[in-house]
């Protein structure tokens, strides 16, 4: 299993794993077995595949992000405040943290406003642009 999330075909998609038992969706990805108490599985971690995450839903919460955050996480230098949301994804119905998408504040947010995952540059440095998953408000007739 490769990293939190893929573009591989174009279009972005959040990489977790899904219990073949009982269902259960996990994100980031669940390794070990099933959490679920109520799955019959064999609690080995053997039913776990990966599984790729619907990539629409509706803000849950969100707040600024006005400070650096510490090591080890990475954020441009010099920082540049964000907004996160926590977001419910329509089809597995449980919530995921993410970026939204730059030149957005918390003014042009909602709860229940529906979003789609993106992908976005999240630092450039002499090697790279290093990109992760984000949040991109959508019209609800898309």
């Amino acid at each position: 299993m490769s990293g939190w999330f893929t573009a591989d075909d174009g279009a972005p998609r959040l990489v977790g794993t899904r219990c073949e038992v009982c269902g259960t969706p996990y994100f980031p990805q669940n390794t070990l077995a099933c959490r679920n108490p109520g799955c019959a599985s064999s609690k080995d971690g053997s039913e776990l595949v990966e599984y790729l995450f619907s990539t629409r839903g509706r803000i849950w919460s969100y707040a600024d992000a006005r400070y650096k955050p510490p090591p080890p996480y990475v954020s441009p230098d010099p920082f540049e405040p964000y907004v996160v949301a926590a977001v419910e994804l329509e089809v597995e119905q449980m919530v995921i943290l993410g970026q939204v998408v730059r030149g957005l504040t918390v003014d042009d947010l909602a709860v229940g406003m529906p979003v789609e995952l993106t992908v976005g540059v999240l630092y450039t440095d002499e090697e790279a642009e290093h990109t992760v998953w984000m949040w991109r408000p959508v019209d609800d007739r898309e």
